[in-house]
């Protein structure tokens, strides 16, 4: 069975690229743009492991992640966050995160840590 991967971000291009790198991986990957609901929809998909923008038009990523770390059911995935923030004072492991990936990012990157988060999971 195929490891199941929810990416959110408000950049189309970068869901597109993500989308078609870890397909081509064999993972199966759904994308969304919006936070909305985010919770919910990682109930109802199941994820093995969730990618993060830091930065949405509509929420924060780092916020998001706690959220799925306090909801009973979502705590056990790990999160990875994307950011293009890194140089700045931001504590991304208080978060409850288990990587961050700098924007922009490396594919191979991306592709190791997605690999070694689900591999556990």
């Amino acid at each position: 069975m195929l490891k199941r991967i929810l990416v959110l971000d408000d950049n189309q291009d970068i869901l597109e690229v993500v989308n078609e790198v870890l397909s081509y991986e064999n993972f199966d990957v759904h994308t969304t743009s919006t936070s909305e609901n985010i919770l919910q929809v990682a109930h109802a998909y199941n994820p093995d492991l969730v990618i993060l923008d830091f930065l949405l038009g509509d929420a924060n990523g780092g916020e998001i992640c706690k959220q799925f770390k306090a909801d009973d059911k979502l705590s056990h995935i790990p999160v990875i966050i994307f950011s293009a923030y890194i140089n700045r004072d931001v504590d991304y492991p208080s978060f409850g995160c288990e990587a961050v990936i700098s924007k922009p990012f490396d594919l191979t990157e991306l592709i190791e840590k997605v690999t070694l988060l689900t591999a556990s999971n």
